[in-house]
């Protein structure tokens, strides 16, 4: 498989001199294609700003990130953003929908800004929406739907356009346990099924018991690896092993 994501030698440090704070330090990842990945670590471990480094909101200060073979630090304003268009797909976890769009309009709206036949776009529109079992909402709008119905919207849209890589930002953190549950449950299938590459960012065991891999961050560096060898139950497990081991109780997993 080739690698969809490549991290060598990532730091991100903020701050002016005499008051510098790293909150990356030599950080090395890859992602392979087809691969589910799991970021896991404590409040200020490091995590949301190595999420915003590879969806190129922000640079590096040293080191380097490739998607895709493609170094987005070298892109124009313009290129990187239809780097982003094209290549990466964003679940968050506030949703991000159109309010005055409908959740046909919200899915499609990849495609339409990148000027896709009308025919093709309201075919794949309707084949992602039925990925995720949102078909018969398509009509309404994302106040009319429950939170969980949003968030499968959100991942529809995400992944409508085939991006080489799924971003995903506690995308869980709205929902309730069930709409968590059915959420995930689509995000593994997309994976298994569709050979989606994903990276979740998650502080909730739960939810990374459905990644395949995950990588531990604490204090700006890779802390530790688990690699899905068994079932669910005993990955969830593994998880909360690995999570006592860095320290701190559950409040700090946020």
């Amino acid at each position: 498989m080739s690698k969809v994501l490549e991290v060598r030698n990532l730091k991100k440090v903020y701050g002016a001199r005499g008051t510098l704070y790293p909150a990356l330090d030599n950080i090395d990842l890859d992602i392979e294609e087809g691969e589910f990945v799991g970021i896991m670590g404590p409040s200020g471990a490091g995590k949301t700003t190595l999420l915003n480094m590879i969806a190129t909101i922000d640079r590096p200060t040293s080191g380097s990130i490739r998607i895709d073979g493609a170094d987005p630090a070298k892109m124009n304003e313009e290129q990187l953003a239809s780097f982003r268009r094209n290549k990466l797909g964003f679940i968050f976890q506030d949703f991000n929908l159109l309010d005055t769009l409908t959740i046909r309009e919200n899915i499609i709206l990849p495609l339409a800004l990148a000027q896709v036949q009308v025919a093709e776009t309201e075919r794949r529109g309707y084949e992602t929406a039925l990925m995720l079992g949102i078909e018969d909402i398509l009509n309404k709008y994302p106040y009319e739907v429950s939170g969980g119905q949003q968030q499968r919207t959100a991942a529809a849209r995400a992944i409508i356009h085939k991006p080489s890589l799924i971003l995903a930002d506690e995308p869980t953190g709205a929902l309730d346990s069930k709409s968590s549950a059915e959420l995930l449950q689509c995000l593994s299938e997309l994976n298994e099924r569709n050979g989606a590459s994903i990276m979740l960012v998650t502080h909730d065991a739960f939810a990374a018991s459905y990644c395949r891999r995950i990588l531990f961050i604490k204090d700006g560096s890779l802390f530790s690896e688990l690699i899905k060898g068994g079932s669910r139950k005993e990955f969830f497990s593994k998880i909360l092993d690995v999570l006592a081991v860095m320290g701190g109780d559950n409040r700090d997993f946020i």
